[in-house]
């Protein structure tokens, strides 16, 4: 099974209780790629970056079987940065600089090699070129999933909406949910956003997990205490990439294996914040995996006994 992931390639320079790192690498569609490389091959990208950027990133992830040539590289550019500093809670953070660069004038081409991609996962990026992704792509794939964010609801909510008609998962928090919806309620926010169009709706809800919905079915995954967490950027577009990743692996796309995908992307969700950026994702094996799946297995698991 193949996998499009398209969204940013950038730098993002990062401040949190625990540390403090210069430039390095991150975006949504790198996060992605990483995360869904240890499950799925191939993993294709399509994204811009300037002539800036460290090429040595974009051999690591062809050494992980990430395709790049859908990667576009303007020369004579910059690529897009942001940088954030995050408060003592983590759940939150303050943008100190957004430099948007290669990505103002992005235009997402899909080439002619990647038309076959039983997978899409757009990430995070204005609705408007998310439309444009699902417009190239000749045959629809088997399963399309999309991320987004609440400055798309507060700017470009009817082409939001329009693009939400069109896919098959959204996956966004829990404040973005009751933005959307108008709801406070998330299993009110649920019921008005897969009405949208969405046939599976996740809301991530940071350090307490994620819920899956599904028609009137609901599942609850927790979220893995840990000792060290260092920095939550990109946690949620690794989730993404390992439960796309995971469907894509086993070719099934039933509500039950949507759960086990829950897992296994919260798995990886929690790698992910172990260490600055991509570091921790770059240097995983199965058997970690594998491991980590199942201390998640064993959270959720007791016997219980009614008298």
């Amino acid at each position: 099974m193949s996998l499009l992931a398209v969204g940013t390639v950038a730098f993002d320079a990062i401040e949190t209780p625990f540390g403090k790192t210069d430039k390095i690498v991150g975006g949504a569609a790198t996060y992605i790629a990483w995360s869904s490389s240890y499950f799925v091959s191939p993993v294709r990208i399509v994204s811009v970056i300037g002539d800036d950027f460290h090429m040595p990133e974009l051999h690591a992830l062809e050494n992980r079987g990430v395709s790049i040539e859908g990667i576009k590289i303007m020369k004579g550019q910059k690529s897009f940065f942001w940088s954030g500093k995050y408060h003592l809670d983590m759940n939150s953070r303050d943008t100190l600089i957004t430099e948007l660069n290669v990505l103002e004038n992005f235009n997402p081409v899909i080439p002619e090699t990647y038309q076959d991609s039983e997978f899409l996962m757009l990430g995070n990026i204005d609705p408007n070129l998310q439309m444009r992704v699902i417009q190239q792509i000749e045959n629809r794939p088997k399963l399309v999933v999309m991320d987004t964010m609440d400055f798309w609801m507060n700017t470009q909510k009817d082409m939001l909406l329009k693009v939400i008609e069109k896919i098959d998962v959204l996956t966004i928090n829990d404040e973005e949910a009751r933005l959307l919806s108008g709801e406070y309620s998330l299993v009110k926010a649920a019921r008005k956003i897969i009405k949208m169009g969405p046939r599976f709706l996740i809301i991530k809800k940071g350090e307490h997990g994620a819920l899956l919905f599904h028609e009137n079915s609901v599942f609850s995954a927790p979220a893995l205490p840990l000792e060290d967490v260092f920095d939550p950027t990109g946690a949620g577009d690794t989730f993404a990439g390992g439960f796309i990743g995971y469907l894509a692996k086993s070719k099934d796309i039933s509500f039950e294996n949507m759960k086990r995908a829950v897992i296994n992307g919260s798995a990886m969700a929690s790698f992910c914040v172990e260490k600055f950026g991509t570091e921790r994702l770059k240097n995983l094996d199965t058997e970690e995996i594998e491991q980590r799946i199942g201390d998640f297995v064993d959270l959720v698991q007791f016997d219980i006994s009614l008298v």
